[in-house]
């Protein structure tokens, strides 16, 4: 053999070993569908995207924005998704009909859900809530309210022993155009929303679901059950959620540049710099105090919440088995 032809032969056998080392190194793909719209609730995860921590673990995410339309369940449950993020109310609700969603990690600690009401209509407490119209969202984040009002005694069909509810829009104009005596807001969007259509904070009467002892877990990452049987898959969602918890922390540290990415990946430029400053420094504070790892306590607060709504349409009408696994933050180290 001469010497071109030895040359040559090394040559694609080098080409043929760089070929094989790529792909093993291929980033591995993964689908995130977001609850809602591009912002700042979900920073941790666009921040891991920009920084490169996921490409550090050797991942590929895809972050799909939600909206009113969207169910990230059904998104998931129908194959559009391998991680998702949900309110665990909506999560064991979908589990118990037959979607068996698994919560896998818990960014969030506690709960950013409140009442917003105007001060002129009279509420001063919970009590005075009695023939009040009460503006609440629903596909899934009714669930919180409607345990909350079965604490209360409340029933929720009208009349003045009991509270009308306003079937809201996410928006806040059934306070603004005063359809609605009170109505729901986060402590990170729709009460920034109430206070720059001009109403300020001296005429508002706020109730936090935290503080009235209702509050349920928000934006939890789950995936399908039948998925976490392959070891593969277990150590795929460890490196999705280490970097995830990594992105967090960044936001936390690092929030003006936070908003910044978030607005960098905002496709539709409805998003405002000033509002995700704000959004960030409010949701920075619904974080802080976990390393993602879900707290059992707050789990079990969680469905005893839920099982105390009753009525006629009930959240959940048994304690649920399996739905929530430390599997996947053990594997991450998150403990």
């Amino acid at each position: 053999m001469t010497m071109i032809g030895k040359t040559m032969i090394g040559a694609l056998a080098m080409a043929a070993g760089l070929a094989t080392s790529s792909a093993a190194f291929a980033a591995d793909p993964l689908t995130l569908q977001l609850k809602w719209v591009t912002q700042a609730q979900f920073a941790g995860y666009y921040v891991a995207k920009e920084k490169g921590f996921y490409e550090e673990e050797g991942l590929d995410v895809t972050i799909k924005p939600g909206g009113p339309d969207i169910a990230p369940e059904q998104v998931i449950a129908g194959g559009g998704a391998d991680v998702i993020t949900t309110w665990m109310p909506a999560a064991l609700a979908s589990r118990e009909k037959g979607v068996p969603l698994v919560n896998i990690a818990q960014p969030f600690k506690k709960s950013g859900l409140m009442l917003t009401c105007r001060k002129e209509t009279g509420i001063a407490s919970p009590a005075d809530f009695k023939g009040k119209t009460l503006g609440v969202w629903f596909y899934g984040n009714e669930y919180p309210f409607l345990a909350w009002m079965a604490k209360l005694g409340l029933k929720t069909n009208g009349g003045p022993d009991g509270v009308t509810v306003l079937k809201q829009g996410f928006n806040v104009d059934p306070l603004i155009q005063k359809q609605a005596d009170c109505i729901s807001t986060m402590t990170y969007n729709e009460f920034g929303q109430v206070l720059d259509a001009g109403i300020p904070e001296s005429e508002l009467v706020v109730f936090k679901y935290e503080d009235q002892g209702v509050a349920t877990l928000e934006d939890g990452l789950y995936v399908m059950e039948d998925k976490l049987k392959d070891p593969a898959f277990v150590e795929k969602m460890a490196k999705f959620v280490k970097a995830s918890e990594k992105g967090w922390d960044y936001a936390r540290a690092h929030p003006d540049e936070a908003a910044k990415i978030v607005l960098e990946n905002d496709e539709t430029g409805a998003q405002t710099e000033a509002h995700q400053k704000f959004m960030i420094g409010e949701i920075n504070k619904l974080t802080d105090g976990t390393n993602g790892a879900l707290d059992e306590a707050d789990y079990k607060r969680t469905v005893t919440t839920l099982l105390s709504a009753g009525g006629d349409s009930p959240v959940i009408t048994k304690e649920p088995t399996g739905a929530w696994t430390h599997a996947v933050t053990d594997a991450a180290g998150l403990k």
